[in-house]
């Protein structure tokens, strides 16, 4: 649900009643009895409170504690990690100003701002304006359609909705607003434009970063000709906690978003690119171990440079699975115990007392769900299988989880 504007100004002025509401578990098993409790204290104000309460538990990967959030903008909101990527890399290039015309709650600003000069935001919804106003205050705000030029300086960011009645959206002239017509609302300035990571950019003429948090891929940034590299492609990996550690970057420096700073955003940033050197993506017979690279790499279609990178080598030119002697440090792989027709699966599980499986699956039509009750092991050793083709033979290969 959307707050009222007399809903933001109870919350703003009720701050025990809220700090109440987040004592309670508000699960969908409790939210039933939970609503009713504030209901007996707070009255009609309880569906505001509930709503806080979940959208900020339901957001704590992207928006700081304390801030104000619904639960539709939370789930519209860029990740904290990913917003910090952008702005650090703006900054590289020496961007001095910048206007979010879709600014929401404030996300994108709360990252710009300790990196960039001069950051507006602009938003239609007003109770959302307020909300941000509140989140990153300081930052001047101006309520305006995204197509409305009324900012008139600086790189504009823009993030359309990417989701339409059927779904998300692929295509860029689908997006609400579409990618044409913001260009043309901003025609002369340069822009990053947050998309859907499945976003078709093939004929997209600037950089697109495909960038990924943990393993889960986010989003795709289409930036204009003049910010970073015409036709590059990069794949931008956050790690949080420590998960894998900086990256080796661009190796290019600042001026390319991707020198030495990269490594400070978030705990560890690894960044791959279109025009680093590749693999001839020849199939090579299965070695030590097996890497899955992350879905970045793959999305960002820098599976061969990923291997260049690391000395790796693909099992089968179509598919996406390395292989080599060695897992890359901070990454997690398998060490390949035993090759077998898929098959044969079943009784190699069984003779290596296996009990528990982790299934992998690219290039073959399985789901592992279903061959996981299909095996039926009754084994006590955790193990993973991954399940691919070489040149048109389904194969399986017996498994256990490393990292390097």
């Amino acid at each position: 649900m959307s707050y009222t504007h007399e809903d933001l100004d109870w919350l703003i002025g009720h701050p025990e009643a809220v700090a109440a509401a987040e004592e309670l578990p508000l699960t969908r098993r409790t939210s039933v009895a939970d609503v009713a409790s504030l209901r007996a204290r707070f009255g009609d104000h309880a569906r505001a409170l509930a709503e806080l309460v979940t959208a900020r538990r339901g957001a704590v990967s992207k928006v700081p504690a304390g801030w104000l959030v619904c639960s539709e903008s939370a789930q519209q909101a860029t990740p904290a990690a990913v917003a910090a990527v952008r702005a650090r890399y703006l900054a590289d290039q020496g961007v001095d100003a910048v206007v979010d015309v879709t600014c929401s709650v404030g996300t994108e600003l709360a990252a710009l701002r300790g990196r960039v000069a001069d950051v507006v935001g602009a938003d239609l919804d007003g109770v959302r304006l307020r909300m941000a106003a509140r989140n990153v205050p300081g930052v001047p705000l101006v309520r305006a359609d995204a197509l409305d030029a009324v900012v008139t300086a600086g790189v504009v960011v823009a993030d359309p909705a990417r989701r339409g009645a059927r779904g998300r959206i692929t295509d860029p002239a689908a997006l609400m607003p579409p990618l044409p017509d913001l260009l043309a609302a901003y025609a002369g300035r340069e822009m990053a434009v947050k998309c859907a990571p499945g976003i078709d950019y093939t004929d997209w003429e600037g950089q697109v970063d495909i960038v990924s948090v943990d393993g889960e891929v986010k989003e795709a940034c289409l930036y204009t000709p003049g910010l970073g590299v015409p036709g590059r492609r990069r794949a931008v990996v956050v790690r949080r906690g420590g998960g894998g550690g900086p990256g080796p970057g661009d190796g290019s420096g600042p001026g390319d978003g991707s020198g030495p700073g990269d490594a400070g955003v978030a705990d560890g940033v690894t960044t791959l690119h279109s025009g680093m050197p590749e693999t001839d993506g020849e199939a090579s017979p299965v070695g030590e171990v097996i890497v899955d690279p992350d879905g970045a790499v793959v999305r960002a279609g820098l599976v061969r440079h990923y291997a260049a990178r690391h000395g790796l080598r693909q099992l089968d030119p179509r598919i996406a699975y390395l292989t080599g002697e060695t897992v890359p440090p901070g990454v997690r792989g398998f060490r390949v115990l035993e090759q077998v027709p898929l098959k044969k699966l079943r009784p190699a599980l069984a003779a290596a007392g296996c009990g528990s499986v982790e299934i992998l699956v690219r290039g073959v039509d399985v789901d592992p769900d279903v061959l996981r009750r299909k095996l039926r092991l009754t084994g006590d050793r955790a193990l993973s299988v991954v399940v691919t083709r070489i040149d048109r033979s389904p194969v399986a290969f017996v498994c256990e989880a490393v990292r390097g």
